[in-house]
């Protein structure tokens, strides 16, 4: 206060100084510096003698959540992998074939790849570049989504690729592997049906959704590392298509700085036996209130992993009109190529990247997809993620729902990346 008086003197000095004296001029220069003191004492009773120093942190955070930027977070830095493939060492020369199949969506993916790649390597075997086969029973070439030579390219010196079996070579028996295989149920259960039939053929299950990083880094760790985060990269066309739909979301994000929430939210998952009565589960309304309740406003840009609008979602987009779905936002030269029933897991491997890339994630449903999301976004520094959740009180921050993964780094990822 001292130091604004010591303004309207100065003020006042100039403003006489330079004036004729005058009844008028006079009159003036007092209510000039009437306005001054009354402006003075207005903003010292009104910010600082009514509020304490929390208060005052408490209302320029609001401000900050009113104002169109929201409760929105730099990312930290990419990190580096920590596996080397100079010191897993070449593989020995082949001793027959390990052939398998990508199933169920991206998020299966990843792990069937990891636990391919060390059984491979683990028996000294040729792995068979996979195919894709979605739940439908659709089957797809392994380039059609992904890029193949950045595959065999990215597994060199560690695992021999073949792009297709001998015409010679018949397939071995299926051997059912639990996702995160071990070293010892390979040598218990795999190796003696490998070294009798010469090949065999994979089939992963997922006993439990566990990507929790182990207590000990161990060789075997290092190779599901590389064969999880440092094998798939999409091929040039469907990259293309995600790459287009994040730079589409980004210029409808004009009101936050190009920012964009993804939500894994599929109204047929909702409506599955595994959602009912699970909190674990949130539906559209239930997403919008988490939303609002944390900080973003209606000006938010929110993408939606349901690949065509229905009627329930209207319940988000009255509080956030700036909601879309892949048929809103892709382009129009792509969409029959990519959003027909045919299409649906590469409607997912979208999806997958589209979350991977958004600036916050939030996983409306729990599971591998929601895991899997949150082991590369780790890798890249996007480790926003906010999963909904019933915490009491009117004033949650945004802070109160950082996933596990990120809060504890616990997820698998950060036994990969340093």
């Amino acid at each position: 206060m001292e130091f604004l008086l010591y303004i309207i003197i100065i003020l006042s000095y100039h403003f006489f100084s330079r004036i004729t004296m005058d009844a008028r001029q006079v009159l003036a220069g007092v209510l000039t510096i009437t306005m001054f003191v009354m402006l003075g004492d207005m903003i010292k009773r009104d910010h600082f003698d009514s509020l304490p120093v929390d208060s005052i942190h408490a209302t320029r955070k609001q401000s900050l959540l009113t104002n169109g930027v929201g409760p929105w977070k730099q990312d930290a830095q990419s990190l580096t992998s920590c596996w080397s493939k100079q010191l897993l060492g070449e593989p020995d020369e082949s001793q027959g074939y390990v052939t398998f199949s990508l199933t169920n969506g991206p998020e299966y993916h990843l792990s069937q790849i990891a636990d391919a790649v060390v059984i491979a390597r683990y028996l000294r075997a040729t792995l068979l570049l996979p195919d894709i086969r979605g739940r439908s029973g659709e089957q797809r070439k392994f380039e059609h989504v992904y890029d193949v030579e950045q595959f065999v390219k990215k597994l060199d010196g560690v695992v021999k690729v073949a792009k297709s079996l001998p015409s010679k070579v018949i397939t071995g028996p299926v051997v059912k592997v639990p996702s995160r295989v071990t070293e010892e149920y390979i040598t218990d259960n795999i190796e003696p049906i490998f070294r009798s039939k010469g090949n065999i053929r994979l089939a992963t299950y997922f006993p439990s959704v566990n990507m929790k990083k182990t207590k000990e880094n161990s060789n075997i760790d290092s190779i599901a590392c590389l064969g999880m985060f440092g094998t798939l990269e999409l091929q040039p066309e469907v990259n293309g298509v995600v790459e287009s739909m994040v730079e589409r979301l980004k210029t409808l994000s004009r009101k936050s700085n190009g920012q964009f929430i993804a939500v894994d939210l599929r109204v047929d998952m909702l409506e599955k036996k595994g959602c009912q009565g699970n909190s674990a589960c949130y539906g559209p309304q239930e997403i919008a209130m988490f939303l609002r309740k944390i900080g973003f406003n209606k000006d938010t840009t929110i993408y939606l992993t349901q690949s065509r609008w229905d009627n329930s979602l209207d319940a988000l987009k009255d509080l956030f009109p700036r909601t879309y779905t892949k048929e809103s936002i892709m382009p129009m030269d792509k969409k029959a190529r990519f959003l027909d029933m045919e299409n649906s897991e590469v409607e997912k491997v979208i999806d997958f990247y589209m979350c991977s890339e958004s600036d916050v994630f939030v996983p409306a449903i729990s599971g591998l997809f929601y895991a899997n999301v949150a082991g590369k976004r780790i890798a890249s520094g996007k480790t926003q993620i906010l999963v909904p959740a019933h915490i009491s009180g009117s004033s949650a921050s945004s802070t109160d729902y950082v996933s596990h993964y990120v809060s504890k780094k616990n997820h698998f990822a950060y036994s990969c990346f340093c």
